[in-house]
């Protein structure tokens, strides 16, 4: 965790592909830091012989050599590589998709067990730029970054998503040296939330499930679990405490209820299961709808105003939300869906990820206020509705299904071009032109939105009079 910039937490969602209603590996997070910190989008080229590619990281002193040969891929860094690069997430040419998140704090009994030194292990910043370039499947992902945790240790407990053509993985830190990592069924899905979730760990099937060489040893030498008890990862090396209860487990509760709502459960509640089946095929749709969730329908919603001073629990989608993914993968089909800024405010745009022309704004961007940025662009928005929800959510939702619409039809239409086109030279042409189209129709529609907000927001005046018309 980059305390600098006091990154928060995050709540990731990993979709089976026979869980999905498009037949889709589908794996997405929201990244949160803080309510002023931009992303930009980037699309990344590939390198064929690079014989000095060497990552060293600016946060701390992790570096290490890397392999000549460097894979095109999308990803999402901040605004500055200041405090380390946080690329965050993306799909790489091999169609492999990832996404780094910080998990939960290490239980303190296995840090003194296992001590490193926290300035030197490998951190989020660096996961996706030293694994996702270089991997062909989401089991080459897990194995790399878990070769590169056994020898440089981390400095936090983290959960990172794994996804290609025919499989999802989850893999959890626990601490140091040591991580573990769970295939997620086909026919079922996952959500995560800042802490460590996986349960049971098999370790005679391979099929399911990676761990770190030595790490029954490691936990039976150190007292930390009985060995005549079944192995449960998340009761070993995870917290259970009262701010779980409220920050946590809430979260997973929230997902679940939207995905598999005949099975009624507590929100405060530690047993949540990792791996559940939902009730019906995940359309897309339906996984926007987990990430931007604030607990709407429920007596917990944040936008009602008996909430405000006093939220019982933290919702999936906050203000400190910079932005939010999900990576679909379905044969040779994939998408970057990304919404900037907070998920409940914004519009998640299916980017084609194998582009090579940012769309204008995304990349632009930094701590200040700028209309030049698409993060700023969604940001402004959502920040006039928030000064009165109940009174402008009717605008935000209006546009935002303006511009659901409008996206979609121009990707189903670039979808039917690019199936049509053999052509690669002409494909990309293809691809660049839908991206700079999709991204434009979006920010415009926001653009027209704050207009109309702040038009309408000029009668709020608290220096407001009106003259009795009798006098």
């Amino acid at each position: 965790m980059n305390t600098k910039i006091g990154r928060s937490s995050c709540t990731s969602i990993l979709i089976g592909k026979k869980a999905s209603l498009s037949a889709s590996v589908i794996i997405g997070r929201n990244e949160d830091a803080k309510t002023a910190w931009p992303k930009h989008l980037a699309f990344n080229k590939y390198e064929a012989n690079n014989k000095n590619n060497h990552f060293k990281s600016k946060d701390n002193k992790f570096e290490m050599d890397l392999p000549h040969e460097k894979y095109a891929y999308s990803s999402t860094p901040e605004w500055t590589d200041k405090y380390g690069i946080f690329e965050e997430d993306g799909i790489n040419q091999y169609h492999v998709a990832m996404s780094a998140t910080e998990s939960a704090y290490a239980n303190e009994r296995v840090m003194a067990a296992d001590p490193f030194n926290t300035k030197s292990g490998i951190l989020e910043e660096a996961m996706v730029t030293v694994v996702l370039p270089y991997i062909k499947s989401a089991r080459d992902g897990v194995q790399r970054l878990g070769k590169i945790i056994e020898k440089h240790g981390a400095a936090e407990a983290d959960g990172i998503l794994f996804a290609d053509r025919d499989e999802a993985w989850y893999m959890e830190i626990g601490s140091g040296h040591y991580w573990v990592a769970q295939r997620i069924p086909d026919d079922s899905y996952a959500v995560a939330a800042n802490q460590l979730a996986i349960q049971e760990i098999n370790f005679n099937d391979s099929d399911n499930f990676m761990f770190t060489n030595g790490l029954k040893d490691f936990v039976y030498e150190n007292h930390l679990w009985p060995k005549n008890k079944t192995f449960i990862w998340r009761e070993i090396f995870g917290t259970h405490n009262d701010s779980d209860l409220h920050y946590n487990t809430p979260r997973v509760w929230s997902g679940q209820r939207l995905l598999t709502p005949s099975v009624k459960q507590e929100p405060q509640n530690f047993d949540l299961p990792f791996i559940r089946k939902p009730d019906k095929p995940i359309s897309i749709q339906d996984a926007q709808a987990v990430l931007s969730n604030h607990y709407e329908n429920t007596p917990y919603d944040l936008t009602n105003k008996k909430n405000k001073e006093q939220p019982a629990f933290r919702p999936i989608s906050v203000a400190t939300t910079q932005e939010s993914h999900l990576l679909e993968l379905n044969g040779e089909d994939m998408t970057h869906w990304l919404a900037m800024g907070v998920a409940a405010q914004s519009v998640y745009i299916p980017f084609y990820p194998q582009g090579t022309k940012v769309p204008n704004m995304w990349k632009n961007g930094k701590e200040t206020y700028s209309p030049n940025s698409a993060y700023w662009i969604f940001k402004l928005a959502s920040t006039l509705v928030d000064r009165d929800w109940g009174k402008y959510g009717t605008d935000l939702g209006n546009a935002q299904d303006e511009a659901k619409e409008k996206v979609l039809h121009l990707r189903y239409q670039y979808d039917q071009k690019l199936a049509n086109e053999k052509d690669k030279t002409k494909r990309t042409v293809l691809v660049d032109e839908a991206n700079a189209k999709m991204a434009k129709t979006a920010t415009d529609i926001f653009k027209d939105l704050s207009a109309k907000l702040i038009t309408k927001q000029t009668a709020d005046s608290p220096l407001s009079f009106k003259m009795d018309p009798d006098l």
